[in-house]
């Protein structure tokens, strides 16, 4: 979206052609050689579609993918999805991974709400605002965490945070999957109980992973659930934390030999997460345009833009003083001016520009407000 939005299109073109040949009439779920495997859950083509949209890629037919976007959410094929728009969540008694399947479900249903706003169609939007909501209905807020449901609203006994796999989750535990809302970050704060109680979950939960990043029980790199987790440091206000995290994953979970990814590449994205996190900047929400920015590896680099579709020749990341110990954003500058958001939005990138960063040794207030 940032440097091929032409590819992207050709990507576009390619999942609504799958869309017309699917005797399900569905965008692909984990399409192979051409046939649908369903071995995921969600409907995440929606969300790249989506993000495509909101991102301003040109070069495929907007109204017809909103349309098979629509149609796929809706699709019977799902054997949990009637009860999921029923109870609004998809109850554990139907589905052994009810949970994960309602988080992701849910994401998706927001993204479809937001390009419905775009479209202007507020009939839709209203649909998908509600269907976007059904995360709240698995979060035990009692406990803080996302739960496992029964159909007569009872929550599943015997729950642990961590051995859940199979109880409600699927490739990850309800430690990983409870912050799993990120189109609704300020909200799922609060089911968890507050600012200051997931401040101290999400640190307790990195100071326990295992400093090789491989698989875990708490902030678990080798599996995608998690890579927008170090991020909401930002939304915490707590940018620093951001920072220090995801230099430590790119300094001990990527390297260059045999075990250089901690986990499965699954279509490029644990190096995708890679690419970015060490540009400096890296979205908790794909569809609403906000990249998080973070602690470049890099001392410079340069996104080149398609002139075809952005306005701007290129977007610089510059970061003084950048070393192995000065992982710490002291101050920012964007385009010579002071900036204090720790944050940037698609439009600030595609304008092009250079964002200047300082750097130190220790944490700064650098991005808090």
């Amino acid at each position: 979206n940032l440097v091929h939005q032409d590819i992207n299109a050709d990507i576009a073109n390619s999942m609504l052609a799958h869309f017309d040949k699917s005797v399900e009439k569905m965008l692909p779920i984990w399409s192979f050689y051409g046939n649908e495997t369903w071995c995921m859950i969600g409907y995440h083509a929606v969300s790249v579609l989506a993000d495509m949209i909101v991102k301003g890629v040109k070069g495929f037919d907007y109204e017809r993918a909103y349309e098979a976007m629509k149609t796929t959410a809706l699709n019977d094929h799902y054997d949990c999805l009637p009860d999921y728009m029923r109870n609004g969540y998809v109850p554990f008694d139907k589905e052994a991974e009810s949970v994960s399947k309602t988080l992701e479900y849910a994401y998706d249903d927001w993204t479809i709400y937001h390009t419905a706003l775009l479209a202007g169609n507020r009939s839709v939007a209203d649909t998908y605002k509600k269907r976007a909501a059904n995360y709240t209905n698995v979060f035990d807020t009692n406990m803080g965490y996302a739960r496992p449901r029964y159909a007569d609203g009872r929550w599943k006994e015997n729950f642990n945070l961590l051995n859940t796999h199979g109880e409600g989750f699927i490739e990850g535990n309800a430690l990983n999957y409870s912050f799993y809302v990120p189109q609704d970050v300020d909200n799922m704060i609060r089911l968890m109980g507050g600012r200051e109680k997931v401040l101290a979950d999400l640190t307790d939960m990195f100071e326990k992973t295992p400093g090789d990043y491989l698989w875990n029980d708490y902030y678990n790199h080798a599996n995608e659930p998690v890579h927008h987790v170090p991020f909401l440091f930002n939304r915490l206000g707590m940018p620093s934390l951001t920072q220090k995290w995801t230099r430590d994953i790119c300094r001990n979970a990527y390297h260059d030999k045999v075990t250089g990814l901690v986990g499965n590449e699954d279509v490029g994205q644990m190096s995708a997460w890679y690419v970015l996190a060490a540009a400096g900047i890296h979205p908790i929400c794909p569809g609403d345009g906000r990249y998080e920015i973070t602690s470049p590896v890099f001392d410079r680099v340069e996104f080149r833009l398609d002139p075809a579709y952005a306005a701007g020749g290129s977007f610089v990341i510059e970061a003084r003083d950048n070393s192995p110990e000065n992982i710490y954003i002291q101050s920012a500058t964007l385009n010579g001016k002071k900036y204090d958001k720790c944050y940037l939005t698609h439009d600030d990138l595609a304008t092009g520009g250079t964002l200047v960063l300082q750097m130190g040794a220790k944490p700064s207030d650098w991005g808090k407000d």
